[in-house]
C-alpha cells in the first residue's frame, strides 16, 4: 500500500494528514480555510488519491500558517507513500481547461526540490481566501516532496477558475507521475539507480 499519515504540531498549526495514492478520490478535508477545502477535495477526486486532512490553525491572524503547513505535510506524504519510487512513471504534465482559464502543469520526482510558478491572480482575493497564498503551498509541498514541479497559467481572468484549474491540473498531473508502470515495476525510473 502506498499510504502516508503525517503529523505536524507547531505553536501555529496542528496538523493530521493522512494519504492513499492509490484510492479512488475520497476526500474528507478540514483546513479552517473554506477555499482551501474546496481545493483539496477536487485534488483528491481528480487525482483519484483518497486524502483526509484536520488542520486547526492561527487562523485568527490570517491564513498563511495553515496553508504553507498543509502544503509541507502533503508534500511529506507524498515523499513517504512513493518510498524509492521504484516502478512508477516519474513524470507528468496536464493542460487543463477551466472554463476560459487554461493551465498546465508539468512534475518530475526526481528528488530535487524545484518550482517554477508563473500564475498570475487577476485579484489579491477570492472571498476571503488570500490568492498570494496559493504559491506558498506549492513552495511548501515542492520542497517536501522533493519534486520540480511547474505550474503555468496559458490564458484566464477569472481568479477562482485559475486557481481550480491549477489545483485540477496539478492533480492530474501526479496521478500520472504517480502511477506505476507494470512493464517496468521493479525498476528504479532513473540511470543513477535512485531517485
Amino acid at each position: 500500500m502506498r499510504t502516508s499519515t503525517i503529523i505536524r504540531k507547531t505553536a501555529e498549526t496542528d496538523i493530521e494528514l493522512s494519504l492513499n495514492l492509490d484510492g479512488s478520490g475520497k476526500a474528507d478535508i478540514h483546513t479552517g480555510v473554506g477555499f482551501l477545502d474546496h481545493m483539496l477535495t477536487l485534488f483528491a477526486k481528480h487525482g483519484r488519491f483518497d486524502l483526509s486532512v484536520k488542520c486547526t490553525g492561527d487562523t485568527e491572524v490570517d491564513d498563511h500558517h495553515s496553508v504553507e503547513d498543509i502544503g509541507i505535510a502533503l508534500g511529506k506524504a507524498f515523499k513517504e507513500a512513493l518510498g524509492e519510487k521504484r516502478g512508477i512513471l516519474r513524470y507528468g504534465d496536464t493542460i487543463l481547461p477551466m472554463d476560459e482559464a487554461l493551465v498546465l502543469s508539468a512534475v518530475d520526482f526526481s528528488g530535487r526540490p524545484y518550482l517554477g510558478f508563473d500564475l498570475p491572480v487577476p485579484t489579491e482575493k477570492v472571498g476571503i481566501f488570500d490568492t498570494e497564498l496559493v504559491e506558498e503551498f506549492f513552495l511548501a509541498f515542492t520542497r517536501n516532496a522533493g519534486c520540480t514541479l511547474h505550474i503555468r497559467k496559458l490564458a484566464g481572468t477569472n481568479s477562482h477558475h485559475i486557481i481550480e484549474g491549477c489545483f485540477k491540473s496539478f492533480a492530474r498531473t501526479l496521478r500520472k507521475a504517480s502511477a506505476v508502470d507494470p512493464d517496468f515495476a521493479d525498476e528504479i525510473p532513473s540511470t543513477k539507480g535512485i531517485l
